[in-house]
């Protein structure tokens, strides 16, 4: 059998496993959706009246916060729910299977690989279910053409490749569990100070440039963009960059760390 083929194989069996425990033990990523929906019901029926007036819609009517509101939302949902990605390579880690594991006749990276290709399907079933719920209180997309809805599948997925990277490597270098939830709620912190809420130009000016220059905002506005038929401008371009670099860099650190980790 050819190494490619090894490490197809071996990777499916992963990713197998990885669905096998996501779906025997569904409380974490349910647990971790609930973020990102409740901040969603809370910034829409409790927020939502005063948010619309404040970006132009009209204290009596929320529907234009909701259309500006869910593309952040979906992108928060990735940022969630790939922390369970660095609790589940952590877990690995320390409960000895990975020693086990190489001590068998497989492709050394088929176990990151079956985490990282595990964890991008979560994240599009969560954003998915998340997509749901905005759409069952009031979002709608009417303006968006079909290769723009692609572009928009397309950067959700190039997105969620670049956290899980940046995620499994927060596992790696872990010690426990507890600790990769710890290390990587900066996902979940960093859409809380970017455009998702409130437009960046609304901010603060000292507070404005943290708010802009860090991934999450241009990957917001491009989704946004591109769901609500709005301008993009460089934010385009400022997203696929972040996602790619981030990937790289994930990719890079986390086979740089699996490889001489002893555990």
């Amino acid at each position: 059998m050819s190494s490619l083929s090894l490490a197809a194989r071996d990777s499916s069996t992963m990713l197998r496993r990885n669905l096998l425990h996501a779906r025997r033990y569904p409380s974490l990523t349910l647990n971790l959706l609930l973020t990102p929906v409740m901040l969603l019901l809370l910034f829409v029926y409790v927020f939502g009246d005063t948010m619309s007036a404040g970006i132009g819609g009209g204290g009596a009517d929320r529907s234009q916060y909701v259309a500006y509101l869910v593309p952040g939302i979906l992108m928060m949902t990735i940022g969630s729910t790939t922390i369970g990605t660095a609790v589940s390579v952590a877990t690995d880690m320390t409960e000895g299977i990975i020693a086990r594991f190489r001590t068998m006749a497989i492709h050394r990276g088929s176990v990151l690989v079956g985490h990282v290709v595990g964890s991008v399907l979560q994240c599009v079933a969560s954003v998915l279910l998340v997509g749901a719920v905005g759409v069952a209180i009031g979002f709608r997309s009417v303006d968006a053409t079909v290769l723009e809805w692609v572009a928009a599948f397309g950067l959700l997925v190039l997105f969620a490749l670049a956290l899980t990277w940046i995620s499994v490597g927060m596992g790696l270098i872990s010690p426990n569990a507890e600790a990769a939830g710890n290390t990587a709620m900066p996902l979940i912190f960093l859409p809380l100070i970017s455009s998702t809420f409130v437009p960046v130009d609304a901010m603060p000016g000292w507070f404005q440039p943290i708010a802009a220059y860090q991934p999450f905002t241009p990957a917001v506005e491009t989704l946004r963009g591109l769901l609500l038929g709005s301008g993009i401008g460089h934010n385009g371009w400022l997203a696929v960059a972040w996602s790619v670099g981030l990937a790289v860099l994930g990719y890079a650190w986390s086979t740089s760390v699996f490889h001489r980790d002893p555990k």
